[in-house]
C-alpha cells in the first residue's frame, strides 16, 4: 500500500495537471459509477489526506451539483499523467481512471489514468469529507498545527496503551500517512522495536514530529530517502534490508510480520517489519530474569 508522501505527490501531479482545466473526457471504469458524465465540467483541484487521493471537479454547464472523485491505490495503484495521445505503457484493461483536457491556455493536452486503483468512487463534496473523517491528522497536512496535530496523534496512539507501536503508527485512525517503509524507518530512527507496546515507548511526540519531517522530505523526491544517502542500497536504515549488516552498527537487520492496516478489515495480512537487533532493543523482554519466557504475546 503506497505510503503518504507517494499520494501526497500523485495528487501535486493530478492538480498540475488538470486543474482549472475543462474535462473533455471522463471515464469512471468501475461498474457502480460507469455512467457519470463529467465531461465539460471543470477541475477544481486534486490533493490528498493521508492515502486517499480526491479530485474535486465543479458543477456542469447546467449547474448540477459539483463531484468529488475519491481514489485509493490500495497496493497496486498507480496514476499516470502524459500527453493526451500518446501510446499507453500499461495494459488497457487495468485502467480504472481516465480523465483529459485538451489544449487551452494552461497548456498541452494531457491525459491522466488510473490503473489497478483499489477504490474509484464519485461522491458529493459532504460525503467525500465523511469518508476520511475517522482519519487521525494527516502528517503532510497543509494546516499541520505542531501542537495541536502532534497532541491529537499522541491521544490517539496512547488511547491503546497495550497495543504494539508499529501496529499503531500503520493505523491511519491514529495519524495519517504512515505505511509499512515509514514505520520501519521510523522505529528505527527512534531506536523501538515495532513490537513494543504503546506503554512502554518514550517520547512519543518526538515520534509523530519525526513522522512528519521524513513524509514531508520525501514528498517531493523522486526517490525515498531516509539516510541522506541517495546511493541505491543506502537510502533506507531497516526497510528491505533482511539479513543484511545495519548501515550503523553492523548487526544483521531481522524481518518478521507484525499487524496490517486495519481499514483493510479483519482478514488484513500482517505487514512486513524489520529492526537492527543492536540499534532497537526490545523493552517488552528488558530485565527479565535468566530462564524466565516472555508471554507468548511478547515473543517475535
Amino acid at each position: 500500500m503506497p505510503e503518504g508522501d507517494s499520494v501526497y505527490s500523485a495528487a501535486r501531479r493530478v492538480h498540475d495537471a488538470l486543474a482549472g482545466r475543462r474535462l473533455e473526457r471522463a471515464e469512471l471504469r468501475v461498474p457502480r459509477f460507469a455512467a457519470a458524465d463529467l465531461r465539460g465540467r471543470t477541475v477544481v483541484a486534486a490533493r490528498s489526506r493521508g492515502k486517499h487521493l480526491f479530485i474535486d471537479v465543479g458543477p456542469d454547464p447546467d449547474g448540477r451539483d459539483p463531484v468529488t472523485l475519491h481514489v485509493h491505490l490500495k497496493m497496486e495503484g498507480r496514476i499516470h499523467v502524459h500527453p493526451d495521445g500518446r501510446r499507453w505503457r500499461f495494459p488497457a484493461h487495468t485502467a480504472r481512471l481516465v480523465l483529459a483536457v485538451g489544449a487551452d491556455g494552461h497548456g498541452e493536452a494531457v491525459e491522466v489514468v488510473g490503473t489497478e486503483l483499489g477504490l474509484v468512487r464519485a461522491l458529493t463534496p459532504a460525503e467525500a469529507d465523511h469518508a476520511v473523517a475517522h482519519l487521525g491528522p494527516d502528517l503532510l497536512a497543509e494546516d499541520w498545527d505542531p501542537d495541536a496535530s502532534v497532541e491529537e496523534a499522541v491521544r490517539r496512539i496512547c488511547a491503546r496503551p497495550t497495543r504494539s507501536l508499529g501496529e499503531a503508527l500503520l493505523d491511519q485512525r491514529n495519524l495519517a500517512g504512515i505505511g509499512t517503509i515509514f514505520r520501519a524507518e521510523l522505529c528505527f530512527l527512534r531506536g523501538v522495536d515495532p513490537r513494543d507496546p504503546v506503554e512502554l515507548v518514550d517520547g512519543l511526540r518526538g515520534t509523530v514530529e519525526l513522522a512528519r519531517r521524513l513524509l514531508l522530505a520525501n514528498a517531493t523526491r523522486n526517490v525515498r530517502v531516509t539516510t541522506g544517502d541517495t546511493r541505491p542500497g543506502r537510502r533506507l536504515w531497516a526497510y528491505g534490508r533482511a539479513g543484511r549488516p545495519c548501515l550503523r552498527c553492523g548487526t544483521l537487520i531481522e524481518e518478521f510480520r507484525l499487524g496490517g492496516a486495519p481499514e483493510e478489515g479483519a482478514g488484513a495480512r500482517a505487514r512486513l517489519a524489520f529492526r537492527c537487533p543492536s540499534c532497537q532493543p526490545r523493552r517488552a523482554t528488558l530485565g527479565v530474569s535468566p530462564g524466565q519466557t516472555p508471554s507468548s504475546e511478547e515473543s517475535p
